[in-house]
C-alpha cells in the first residue's frame, strides 16, 4: 500500500488530508512539526510527502534538504501562494505545489498524477470480488472479465480514490468528460446506473439528495 506523510501543523487540515486519503486506499502518517518529519525522514521510507511550508522547527523549504537523497516525491500544500513562493517550492524539487484552500477531488488528483508520474501507483485496486488493473485497464468481478466503457472505466477509478466522499455530479462530469458541467445530469446518472448494474454495486454505489453519488465502503 502507499505510504503517505503528511507534514501539517494544523490540525483540522492534517485531519482532512489524512480522512480524505485513508478513504481513497492510501496509508496515512501524520507530523505537525518539522524536526519531527526530518527525524521521521532520516528513519523511514515513504512514497509521497505533503508538506505545509510554514512549520515550527523547520520550515517546509528547508525539509526538502532531507528529502533530496530520497528521491521521494513531495508536494507542498501551503496558503503562500505567491509566485515567487511557487517557484521556490518547484526549483527546491516539489513535484506540485497547491495553494490553500484547495478542494479535495483536486487533491487526490494531483496525488495520483505525481504517483503515477513517479511510477509509484498500486497497479490494482480492489473493493469486495472487483479488481481493478490500472496498468491493462482491466476489470474483473469474482474472476470473470467485466466489460466497460472509457468513460465506465474512469467513473469506477473515481469512485474507487474518493471512497465514502459525496462527489457533486459536477464534479464528476469534469473529472470523467473533462469538460464544464452543462447543468444536464442525465449523462452522469446513465453512465452511473450501468456501472451499478454491470459491477451489481446497487448498494454500494449510493445518491446523495441534492449532491450526487458516493461509493459506501466500511471503515
Amino acid at each position: 500500500m502507499i505510504k503517505i506523510l503528511i507534514v501539517e501543523d494544523e490540525k483540522p487540515i492534517a485531519d482532512l488530508l489524512d480522512m480524505s486519503l485513508t478513504a481513497a486506499g492510501y496509508r496515512c502518517e501524520c507530523l505537525h512539526d518539522g524536526m519531527a518529519a526530518a527525524r521521521a525522514l532520516e528513519e523511514n521510507r515513504y512514497d509521497l510527502v505533503l508538506l505545509d511550508v510554514m512549520l515550527p522547527g523547520v520550515d517546509g523549504f528547508a525539509l526538502m534538504e532531507w528529502l533530496a537523497p530520497t528521491d521521494t516525491p513531495a508536494i507542498f500544500i501551503t496558503a503562500r501562494g505567491a509566485v515567487s513562493d511557487r517557484i521556490k517550492g518547484l526549483k527546491l524539487g516539489a513535484d506540485d505545489y497547491i495553494v490553500k484552500p484547495f478542494e479535495i477531488a483536486e487533491l487526490l488528483a494531483r496525488v495520483e498524477s505525481v504517483l503515477r508520474r513517479c511510477h509509484k501507483t498500486d497497479s490494482r485496486l480492489t473493493l469486495d470480488d472487483v479488481v481493478v488493473d490500472t496498468q491493462s485497464h482491466t476489470v474483473t468481478k469474482g474472476g470473470v472479465p467485466v466489460s466497460l466503457t472509457a468513460k465506465e472505466y474512469s467513473l469506477l477509478l473515481l469512485f474507487l480514490q474518493n471512497k465514502n466522499a459525496a462527489l457533486f455530479r459536477e464534479t464528476i462530469y469534469e473529472r470523467v468528460w473533462g469538460g464544464d458541467f452543462m447543468g444536464d445530469s442525465r449523462t452522469v446518472d446513465l453512465h452511473v446506473q450501468r456501472l451499478r448494474k454491470k459491477l451489481d454495486w446497487g448498494d454500494r454505489i449510493t445518491a446523495v439528495y441534492k449532491v450526487g453519488y458516493r461509493l459506501e465502503v466500511e471503515e
